[in-house]
């Protein structure tokens, strides 16, 4: 059954960087679009960004854009959210997520995905 499994949160202060990891198992996405989602307390999951298969296509949210990067390594089927200059505001549940057959497009709505991992907390302190 396919998984998918986040790492790499934790509590830092305004202005640090965390590297987030979202690794596969029992199947392979290495030809898929991946997308990181976020969740904060009290309000609905929000897209913050996606790659496409081979890492040529990005997309981000307008709120992370120049802070955050997207990167893979299909080889170790794992896909990275480099996070800087955090935040309080990125303070959240961190999701990545895999949809159902091989989009040629990085969708940005939730529903597009099917495979979600358990997600990982992020707290950027002020």
């Amino acid at each position: 059954q396919a998984q998918l499994v986040e790492s790499g949160g934790g509590l830092v202060q305004a202005g640090a960087s965390l590297r987030l990891s979202c690794t596969a198992s029992g199947a392979t996405f290495s030809g898929y679009v991946i997308g990181w989602f976020r969740q904060a307390s009290g309000k609905e999951r929000e897209f913050v960004a996606g790659i496409d298969w081979n890492g040529g296509i990005t997309d981000y949210s307008d709120s992370v854009k120049g802070r955050f990067t997207i990167s893979r390594d299909n080889a170790k089927n794992t896909v990275y959210l480099q996070m800087n200059s955090l935040k309080p505001e990125d303070t959240a549940v961190y999701y990545c997520a895999a949809p159902p057959i091989n989009y040629s497009h990085i969708y940005t709505r939730s529903g597009a995905y099917d495979y979600w991992g358990q997600g990982t907390q992020v707290t950027v302190s002020s």
